[in-house]
């Protein structure tokens, strides 16, 4: 079994000058940690709300450090710093709509202002990026509900057959899809 290769991206201006510590890298690991049993790594970085940062630090971790999975994490507001979502649809090959409108759909159950997020998923080649929210627990409950998704996503996109630990995220394939365990 080939191992995935997960990038995290932080974006924010103050967390990346060191004006306070990110918090949404470590939950993004800390949920992978517990919610995948298949070999996986990850490849994190914490970078300024610039669009030209975001988009060459989404093709370098797509298109050199060959990652599967991109998960970003902030920058997806209406403030006129928040550009995330325009650096992830110009590097994009295909827009995945389902995603977006299904983050903005789980987070509306517990908070009203989940209106205002922008997020959005695209493929490249064969990976998919992914927008999440920037606070963990809106990360926890995010992937909670949009991950069970995301395995067949990568396996219809050649990526690695991704595993989970059903407690924690029970994955979706077609009964067609489901290969034989091997974790």
């Amino acid at each position: 079994m080939s191992e995935l290769v997960i990038g995290l991206v932080s974006i924010s201006d103050r967390a990346s000058a060191g004006v306070y510590d990110d918090k949404g890298i470590p939950s993004l690991n800390e949920w992978f940690a517990a919610a995948l049993r298949s070999p996986w790594r990850m490849e994190s970085r914490l970078i300024p709300d610039e669009q030209v940062v975001i988009e060459r630090t989404l093709i370098e971790l797509l298109d050199t450090t060959g990652c599967h999975l991109v998960l970003t994490t902030g920058g997806t507001g209406p403030a006129p710093r928040d550009v995330t979502p325009e650096a992830t649809l110009a590097i994009g090959h295909k827009v995945m709509p389902g995603f977006g409108e299904q983050m903005r759909q789980v987070s509306l159950q517990y908070v009203p202002t989940a209106i205002l997020s922008r997020q959005v998923a695209v493929v490249r080649g064969h990976a998919l990026v992914m927008n999440l929210p920037g606070q963990p627990k809106a990360i926890k409950e995010t992937l909670d509900g949009v991950f069970p998704a995301v395995p067949y996503c990568i396996d219809l996109i050649g990526g690695p057959y991704i595993e989970t630990n059903d407690d924690v995220c029970k994955a979706f394939r077609p009964k067609s899809a489901i290969r034989p365990s091997t974790a």
